[in-house]
């Protein structure tokens, strides 16, 4: 990739497990390093208890995970549109407005994208999902509005919006040398995104591309998703859930669905659920489940549990199984979670991104034949099943792959460019 001057402006790419800045200078890869050596920064901020310290990024997920007492917030970008948005949490004795947390995040993105780009970023194009709020317009609207002012408090001035999968589109229209009608397949951390739209050498040079886009789409389903569905089905009943009470009622599911569920994993860890369970644990008649479940709150290990459950769903992508060591919960506990299981445990997630895309081509007006390519992003997209749902609905588009989490923000550059200068 080259250009002749380097960008005004930049491109950010917040996403749900990892962001990403992109900018076009010359001669130059548009993704700017952030941490490590890596374009991509985990979408983590943790508060070190012990250390009195605030890490970002995979340093903040690794002191978590070596053990440090502290706070771990990540998937933040699903507290968009959620009712938590408004709230606060309490963090090392204090109470934090999750806005707070997020223009943490987005602050420290936009200092470490400019001291690897050696210069300041006033403007920016940020990309959003399609919809960060289903069949709600009007909250969907106010997710994006709390995004720009969260912006505008990190310190940019000038701040507009691009969608995830058509920054990747323009991403990809810098490699192909003649027309396609692609549909781009954006599934990240926590939204499915479609794009059907013409892309050609000749078109990029056009500034409006309003007309080249026939149709977009999306539905709030994301690979924390599959993360969820895959720690219910596989790993939450080692902990008791789906257990039965003495009194013959099933173990309540709202524990479960709170520790398999990155963005409310904290809220397990208060007194009125300690003490909650521990009337449970009277009643429970699988008592050796509820002790893991326990020693599990007690040591504050349920993002510990949630990287395993994240590590075995990608395992499987390329595996037919996969083993969970899982020593913290129970000395030598081994558990083994199959592609199978994962699958089941998956249909109706990956049905309904199916049915999302059904809907856009009908709405469209364009026959499944008609598409050329389908191109790949977002790091979801490498999940087997979902990938050949997409592809069975395209028989006839060639599949191309890009940068699973680096295409849209490399797309961002080329919009942020475009826009500004």
């Amino acid at each position: 990739m080259s250009v002749e001057t380097p960008a005004r402006a930049c491109g950010i790419d917040f996403g749900t497990s990892n962001s990403t800045v992109g900018w076009l200078h010359p001669n130059d890869s548009p993704l700017l390093v952030l941490e490590n050596g890596k374009t991509t920064l985990p979408s983590v901020i943790f508060f070190n208890a012990e250390e009195s310290t605030i890490s970002i990024g995979q340093a903040g997920l690794n002191e978590y995970l070596e053990g440090y007492e502290g706070r771990l917030m990540r998937a933040l970008k699903s507290l968009l549109g959620s009712n938590l948005m408004e709230g606060k949490t309490e963090i090392q004795g204090r109470s934090l407005p999750y806005k707070q947390l997020l223009t943490q995040f987005i602050t420290e993105l936009k200092c470490r994208a400019e001291i690897a780009a050696d210069r300041s970023f006033d403007q920016a194009v940020f990309g959003r999902p399609v919809f960060f709020v289903d069949d709600d317009t009007a909250a969907d609207q106010k997710a994006e509005t709390t995004l720009e002012t969260i912006a505008y408090s990190a310190g940019f001035r000038e701040v507009s919006f691009q969608y995830e999968p058509i920054a990747a589109a323009y991403h990809y229209e810098r490699q192909i040398n003649h027309e396609e009608l692609v549909l781009v397949a954006d599934i990240g951390g926590g939204t499915s995104d479609f794009s059907l739209i013409r892309l050609s050498p000749q078109r990029a040079l056009v500034t409006d591309r309003r007309d080249d886009l026939l149709a977009n789409s999306g539905v709030h389903i994301g690979g924390t998703d599959f993360d969820r569905q895959l720690s219910l089905t596989g790993v939450m009943p080692l902990l008791g859930y789906g257990s039965l009470l003495k009194r013959g009622l099933i173990m309540p599911s709202s524990y479960y669905m709170n520790l398999a569920t990155w963005h409310t994993i904290n809220q397990v860890y208060t007194r009125r659920t300690w003490s909650e369970l521990q009337e449970l644990y009277l009643d429970t008649q699988a008592p050796e489940a509820m002790d893991r479940l326990l020693k599990l709150i007690h040591d504050r290990t349920g993002h510990w549990l949630a990287v395993q459950v994240e590590e075995a769903k990608i395992a499987l992508s390329a595996s037919d199984s996969a083993i969970l060591h899982l020593d913290r919960l129970t000395p030598n506990l081994r558990h083994t979670l199959t592609r199978i299981e994962f699958e089941q445990a998956s249909a109706e997630l990956v049905e309904r991104i199916g049915n999302t895309l059904n809907t856009l081509l009908a709405k469209a007006s364009i026959r499944s034949e008609s598409v050329d390519t389908i191109f790949f992003t977002g790091g979801a997209s490498g999940v087997p099943i979902l990938r050949e749902r997409i592809a069975a609905i395209l028989p006839m588009a060639k599949r191309m792959e890009g940068d699973l989490f680096g295409s849209v923000g490399a797309g961002l550059a080329v919009e942020a460019q475009r826009r500004f200068g």
